[in-house]
């Protein structure tokens, strides 16, 4: 414990592998600390992109759980405007401002058995944000796919420090970003407690993704609840991406990129991008038989 606050930078932050990495380098800076009072320097931060809002929820859960007092400093106004509206930032003594274009899909915090507050966050916040038509039963299949991230990760992560959730609509960018984070021991720690596999960080995401593959036991379902999303997203050309530990997975137009990040990210964050220029009509291939 130092007299004087410590100070950690943060740059520009956006959902892409170059965030990630960034908040994984904030998250190996604060582990040094115990019994401080650190103050997150936004001063080099012009933009933060709000869905990103979920897996920094997971970097500073660990300081604070480390018996630190985490203090914002230095936040530019648009970054600040951005983080007060998605209500992250009321967690750090500022008012929520009024999300006046109703874009954001607000910052959440949810315990493990939250699964029927989080079904209710999703219902609310996913209207109005331009997603492609889909048809009712297919609509409903969606949000349980999102639902079923979360349930996963409440039960695969054994995070004792919740799921974290948050979104962004981003209109004439013409997409919806949506990220699940949680703050526990990671894809490639849980393979090799449950069923001994022992593999790098993204060697364990991509084991994970494929169908059929779980760390659960009995008779149970597994997997990530991606099969649906997966799916969804190809045709509509978005993105998913993954990080958990060092692996980081990404699916987009691109192609598929799986590597490794140079510092560990405390947990698991699933981010889903949807294009909503997409114009076209989505259904499920059994309502096409019938």
């Amino acid at each position: 414990m130092s007299g004087n606050p410590a100070k950690v930078s943060l740059g520009d932050i956006r959902s892409t592998q170059q965030g990630f990495s960034g908040l994984t380098v904030l998250a190996d800076r604060l582990r040094n600390y115990r019994f401080d009072t650190v103050e997150i320097d936004f001063s080099v931060c012009s933009w933060f992109e709000a869905n990103m809002s979920a897996p920094l929820g997971v970097v500073f859960a660990h300081a604070v759980d480390n018996l630190n007092t985490i203090k914002l400093v230095g936040l530019q106004p648009g970054v600040e405007t951005i983080l007060s509206k998605n209500s992250f930032l009321a967690g750090f003594g500022k008012p929520k401002r009024e999300d006046t274009h109703g874009t954001t899909i607000p910052y959440r915090r949810f315990t493990a058995t939250d699964d029927r507050y989080f079904a209710a966050y999703l219902n609310q916040h996913l209207r109005g944000k331009d997603l492609p038509i889909m048809s009712n039963a297919l609509s409903e299949r969606f949000k349980n796919s999102i639902l079923e991230l979360f349930v996963n990760a409440a039960i695969h992560s054994e995070s004792k420090l919740g799921v974290f959730a948050c979104g962004q609509y981003f209109p004439q960018q013409h997409r919806l970003d949506f990220c699940v984070a949680d703050a526990g021991i990671g894809f490639r720690r849980k393979i090799y407690k449950e069923i001994g596999l022992k593999m790098n960080s993204d060697k364990a995401i991509e084991w994970a993704l494929q169908e059929g593959n779980t760390t659960r036991k009995g008779s149970v379902p597994g997997g990530l609840g991606l099969k649906l999303i997966n799916e969804f997203i190809a045709l509509n050309k978005g993105r998913i991406q993954i990080v958990s530990d060092r692996g980081y997975w990404e699916f987009s137009p691109g192609g598929e990129t799986l590597t490794r990040i140079g510092t560990p990210f405390p947990g698991t964050a699933i981010n889903i991008e949807i294009n909503t220029a997409d114009t076209s009509s989505y259904r499920l291939r059994s309502e096409l038989r019938n």
